[in-house]
């Protein structure tokens, strides 16, 4: 595993994630694991397959009203668990671990990791209600423990449209408590890899 100290979303950034399994698209390849991949992570698997082929990202990439909308939050989310935690967020880079890689959206210390969401009001809501992180994330906080080699994710849930105080929920998962998944999301992920090579191997066949 290496360390890049690079900002996310810029031309550096996109050129050492290409052809590499996410952690944001881990959730992708795990769903069903022990059986079949479902043809979501098929579709994921041809796009890597076709990334390391042609050694340029996927013409098709798409961005949506609200992953802009996070970009843009983002840094007033950081700046409130800052204050919350009384931690200092570093630059989380991107962690290059060979044919899969993560980019935690922050470090806090030696040992921790932030994935920052900001939600429309509603799932900030059911958030609050469940105490706890939107599950639809928890194979991409497992990714950022499992590739930073660090204990434990933060996950911040953050709505600008919540009343002072409440604008942000923090939710801790540590290592000790997902050993299993990091075993099951590093077999998966194996797999999957051999998936991306075998199609490979088709394309250049055609």
């Amino acid at each position: 595993m290496k360390w890049l100290d690079i900002e996310q979303n810029t031309e550096e950034w996109r050129i050492a994630r290409l052809g590499k399994i996410t952690a944001s698209r881990f959730g992708t390849i795990i769903a069903d694991h022990g059986g079949i991949f479902g043809k979501t992570a098929e579709k994921y698997a041809l796009q890597l397959a076709l990334e390391r082929l042609n050694n340029r990202l996927s013409l098709n990439q798409v961005t949506t009203f609200h992953m802009k909308r996070g970009h843009q939050q983002e840094p007033v989310a950081i700046e409130l668990y800052q204050a919350q935690t009384f931690e200092e967020v570093k630059n989380g880079g991107f962690f290059d671990c060979g044919y899969y890689g993560d980019s935690p959206d922050g470090l806090v210390g030696i040992d921790g990791t932030i994935e920052v969401k900001s939600v429309i009001d509603s799932v900030h809501m059911a958030n609050y209600r469940r105490g706890s992180y939107d599950p639809s994330y928890h194979w991409q906080m497992v990714g950022h423990i499992d590739c930073s080699s660090r204990d434990w994710c933060d996950f911040v849930s953050y709505c600008a449209d919540f009343p002072v105080g409440s604008q942000i929920l923090i939710y801790r998962m540590h290592r000790h408590d997902i050993e299993k998944d990091i075993k099951a999301l590093r077999e998966r992920r194996e797999k999957f890899n051999e998936k991306i090579e075998k199609i490979t191997q088709e394309i250049m066949m055609i």
